[in-house]
């Protein structure tokens, strides 16, 4: 079974979307919790976590490794529920693979991100037990906006990881609904999906014929109220 995560930083919404038995998580990121209007990291994240008890993913924002250690050990601090997000390489291109093998030694749950590759799938789980839980975030989303398929990389990745039961691979910048569908035939653990994402998700199931009518009937409305005449 696919889980849905909620991928948002605002809190009314996070509050709306915790109450929703689809979302079983959050997921956040240092540019959504800029968007969301955070001005102390610690805080925010703070407040987040007031609002929900599900899985919530933080993540660090520093460049190098000694820093994303220290950051890492602090966010991991702040909740039970809390997972410690770790880029997998950093801005210059330099895996981090000794920031996921010491704070796994920790027992902290990571979900490692920007990941695009299996071959970087099969490096973090060199770098992890078998026991403390981990998630490998896959950008599919940005991997097609650039015209590659992310469904081989996801597919390879799945199968890499099927040793580690602490393990779950996780789709990532969803693009639109029908993603879910793909995630779950390819049994990927997790897509972590925006709120008007999650709500188009909540209507699948509507036939052609009510889709027809539905998208005639909101043409016929918006020429009535632009007073259309031929």
């Amino acid at each position: 079974m696919t889980k849905i995560f909620c991928d948002i930083a605002d809190i009314k919404l996070i509050s709306k979307f915790n109450s929703k038995f689809i979302v079983k998580g959050f997921t956040t990121n240092p540019s959504l919790m800029r968007k969301a209007g955070a001005k102390d990291y610690r805080n925010y994240s703070l407040n987040i976590l007031k609002v929900t008890n599900k899985p919530v993913s933080f993540e660090v924002f520093a460049d190098n490794a000694k820093n994303m250690i220290s950051q890492g050990l602090k966010i991991s601090e702040w909740g039970k529920n809390v997972y410690v997000k770790v880029p997998v390489t950093n801005s210059r291109g330099k895996f981090m693979g000794e920031v996921i093998n010491k704070l796994n030694k920790k027992k902290i749950k990571l979900n490692i991100t920007s990941v695009y590759t299996a071959q970087q799938t099969k490096k973090i789980l060199k770098k992890i037990d078998k026991t403390s839980k981990v998630i490998i975030s896959i950008f599919a989303g940005r991997m097609a906006d650039v015209g590659k398929d992310p469904i081989p990389e996801v597919k390879k990745s799945i199968i890499f990881a099927k040793k580690y039961k602490n393990v779950e691979i996780l789709w990532a910048s969803v693009r639109e609904p029908y993603n879910f569908i793909q995630a779950k035939q390819l049994k990927c653990h997790i897509i972590t999906a925006p709120p008007a994402i999650i709500e188009k998700i909540e209507q699948f199931g509507k036939s052609f014929n009510n889709l027809t009518i539905d998208t005639v009937n909101n043409f016929l409305k918006d020429s009535k109220k632009s007073k259309f005449k031929i």
